[in-house]
């Protein structure tokens, strides 16, 4: 069993950490709230006294973290992460951030000796807690297979992507492609309300026809079709909109540098920008149908 620090107790981290501790490893966690840390000690975990502290004397460090802001000012420097860490500490990043800094930070942890795999993830708070996330990573062999047995305990799906930067890169192609696809499944929805075609009829025949996708058919955004959607909850945050509008913004971002043209992914994030604008960062992203009828508050 490995010794394993994490930063970044979040809605998705602490969930991480907990399958880790029922695995049998040992666990040292560090977050700004001191609830988050209650909860890790209260399953067997141990608190650390700072970001420094959890990946000191491990063998493994997992960060959950906002931004490349945050990883870029935690990882770097002397008094980063990078060098408070045993040398070769495998480092596992799994927080949703933009490629040139991803590969930044993979770049200064070789230099520093230590191993390290951007891993970011999809299947939101859900997987996070069953232990089914997808995980998307990016680094060198070596470092990829040093870190899949932590990651199996965390995930489902472990995907090796490339080198470093390529989970990252997977991610935001990804959840581009998710936000688009929302969109869509709103808008056919709202559709069928005004042309007076039941929910459940337009989920039956496009859940079987060329229409299916995954945000249709596992997280429909109209409440009955599929019970466990956040539809049904009011539309409780699963995967928030102000999330989902985060990892808009890095796809525009990538495409403006690679110089890929992507009108759908503009238009997605232009639209998730209104909806959070208007005070729904907090609601679930399959939220997005009450705006598209129309609603600017929360109903």
């Amino acid at each position: 069993m490995a010794k394993i620090g994490f930063i970044g107790l979040g809605n998705m981290g602490l969930p991480m950490a907990l399958n880790l501790l029922k695995a049998g490893h040992t666990v040292k966690g560090a977050d700004l709230s001191a609830a988050r840390m209650a909860d890790l000690e209260a399953a067997g975990g141990a608190a650390a006294g700072s970001a420094t502290d959890a990946a000191s004397g491990v063998d493994a460090v997992v960060t959950m973290l906002p931004s490349g802001r945050e990883v870029a000012m935690l990882y770097l420097g002397d008094g980063g992460l990078l060098a408070a860490a045993d040398k070769g500490t495998l480092f596992i990043d799994s927080s949703t951030i933009d490629v040139e800094t991803a590969r930044k930070v993979a770049d200064a942890a070789a230099a520093a000796g230590q191993k390290m795999v951007d891993a970011p993830v999809s299947g939101g708070v859900g997987g996070a807690q069953a232990g089914t996330l997808t995980f998307m990573v990016g680094g060198p062999d070596a470092d990829f297979a040093a870190a899949k047995p932590l990651l199996d305990v965390m995930g489902k799906t472990i995907v090796h992507a490339g080198g470093a930067g390529n989970g990252q890169a997977a991610k935001i192609c990804n959840n581009m492609l998710l936000g688009i696809s929302m969109i869509g499944v709103c808008e056919a929805f709202v559709l069928a309300e005004k042309l007076g075609l039941d929910h459940q009829k337009l989920f039956d025949i496009s859940s079987t026809a060329s229409g299916q996708c995954w945000s249709l058919t596992t997280y429909c955004p109209v409440p009955g079709p599929v019970p466990t959607s956040p539809a049904n909850r009011d539309y409780q945050a699963g995967f928030a909109a102000a999330m989902m509008l985060k990892d808009l913004k890095l796809s525009q971002d990538a495409a403006s540098h690679a110089g890929a043209a992507t009108p759908l992914g503009a238009a997605a994030s232009q639209a998730y920008g209104l909806f959070v604008g208007a005070g729904n960062g907090g609601v679930d992203f399959s939220g997005i149908i009450r705006f598209l009828r129309g609603a600017q508050q929360d109903a």
